[in-house]
């Protein structure tokens, strides 16, 4: 018989077939039976098809693509309602805790000063690196910037955190970030924040980026890595999710803008490691109503909306999606009204994910390649020459009243279409270089303080 993966994949091939429809449920569902685990596993030794790495037929698997990266996720027109949590928990209104027990060199590029490292697995073995680490802990983030961000409307932290936090064997990796959650815990408990905690990189990179830990690969569905992340996973779950626990920290995010390219990364895997990693999870945390989140792998959140009716998981499964405008080539030759058109644009689509599961926008930014005009109107940019003009490359320190008029109305726009579409939003970051920093935009004024405060109200008409 063929491994589940395999069968599934063969099947789903035909997926026009009503009756292969049937049987891929029913391979899913002897699928999670069988990796079921019984106590806490092993390192390495999680049994599921995942981590054998052998039984993956590509030939097969490459065939099933439900969306296409191609073009926008289709639009749901069928909604159902959102099952109920047995404790609702309210819109997240957050922030991402960036650049702290994740160390990414654009964030912090003082420091990696006098170093050749280019990610944390590089900088992590150079020469006081211990010490480095252990300043920039203490400093990047502290108890009072969450009573801080208590007083601008902030009620969730989003906290990346790398596995070798957990599991650093045969690895550079410094151990120790586990312990300045623990304190980021409990500073949002006094201050009355709640805590995500976000598996931001896994064994072998999942997206062969920076800000996976280790920018090679990515190989994090190849040999034992894709083991050793659920390993991890239930580490996680065991402690974060314990009812102790509870009172503050209301989700685990499984992983962090995973890749289904390089080395053996195929979309049908991705998904696997989602059925396996939630029901690792599951199984290990004491707290029934910890959220379980998966990142939405570059395809949208309507990617994922049939996981909740697979796992039963009765709202506690949620998807994350990233929503940026500064990275594709295409967003660069936009003015800025046309991207608060496109961030507008985008509503429908995160409202009917949303009705079917908790879709909650874990990534944004107030960031857009534009420059402003001296008469207040933009254009596409990083540079220019006519008197009057600048570009948002600029000193943010810097920045006339027209630009920072300007990059509230997109920021204003995008809030609101995340507080009425989605279950939650995060800014990347709390603290970055330029319009990268959540404290420079409150300080500047070009993000609300409070963060439901308007200045430029309805810029995406009404919305229901």
């Amino acid at each position: 018989m063929p491994s589940s993966l395999s069968f599934v994949s063969a099947v789903v091939s035909r997926r026009n077939d009503a009756t292969a429809l049937v049987v891929v449920l029913l391979a899913v569902i002897l699928h999670l039976v069988a990796s079921l685990p019984t106590g806490p596993a092993p390192l390495g030794a999680y049994p599921n098809d995942l981590a054998a790495g052998g039984k993956h037929d590509p030939a097969q698997a490459d065939e099933y693509k439900p969306f296409s990266l191609d073009g926008d996720p289709p639009r749901i027109d069928v909604i159902e309602p959102l099952a109920e949590r047995s404790e609702p928990l309210g819109l997240l209104r957050g922030v991402n805790v960036g650049g702290w027990l994740l160390l990414e060199k654009w964030m912090s590029p003082e420091l990696f000063a006098g170093t050749n490292a280019t990610d944390q697995w590089t900088f992590d073995g150079t020469a006081g690196a211990a010490a480095k680490l252990q300043a920039h802990w203490d400093t990047w983030f502290t108890q009072a910037d969450v009573r801080w961000l208590r007083g601008v409307g902030i009620n969730t932290l989003r906290v990346p955190i790398g596995f070798w936090a957990y599991d650093n064997a045969e690895t550079p990796y410094l151990h120790g970030a586990d312990a300045y959650l623990e304190k980021a815990i409990g500073w949002a408990r006094e201050a009355g924040l709640k805590v995500w905690v976000d598996c931001h990189g896994l064994p072998g990179s999942q997206n062969g980026l920076d800000h996976s830990g280790h920018a090679v690969g990515p190989a994090w569905q190849t040999g034992p890595n894709m083991a050793r992340a659920l390993a991890v996973l239930q580490t996680m779950a065991r402690k974060y999710g314990a009812v102790a626990y509870a009172d503050t920290v209301i989700g685990l995010q499984l992983v962090n803008e995973p890749a289904a390219w390089g080395t053996g990364s195929t979309m049908p895997r991705t998904r696997l490691f989602a059925y396996d990693g939630y029901q690792a999870v599951r199984a290990q945390a004491a707290n029934p109503s910890l959220l379980i989140v998966m990142h939405d792998a570059f395809q949208g959140p309507a990617f994922w909306t049939d996981f909740p009716a697979i796992l039963g998981s009765d709202g506690l499964f949620g998807v994350d999606t990233h929503q940026y405008q500064c990275f594709v080539p295409d967003d660069s030759t936009l003015d800025q009204a046309q991207h608060i058109r496109k961030a507008c644009a985008r509503a429908p689509d995160l409202r009917a994910a949303n009705a079917r599961l908790p879709t909650f926008v874990g990534e944004w930014s107030p960031v857009t390649n534009i420059c402003v005009l001296a008469d207040g109107s933009t254009t596409p940019g990083s540079s220019c020459a006519q008197p009057g003009c600048q570009c948002q490359s600029a000193d943010v320190d810097r920045w006339n009243p027209q630009m920072v008029a300007q990059v509230r109305r997109y920021v204003e726009a995008q809030l609101d279409v995340f507080e009425s579409s989605t279950s939650g939003h995060f800014m990347w970051s709390f603290k970055g270089p330029g319009a990268w920093s959540f404290v420079t935009g409150v300080q500047n004024g070009f993000i609300p303080n409070p963060i439901t405060a308007r200045r430029f109200p309805s810029q995406c008409g009404p919305v229901p």
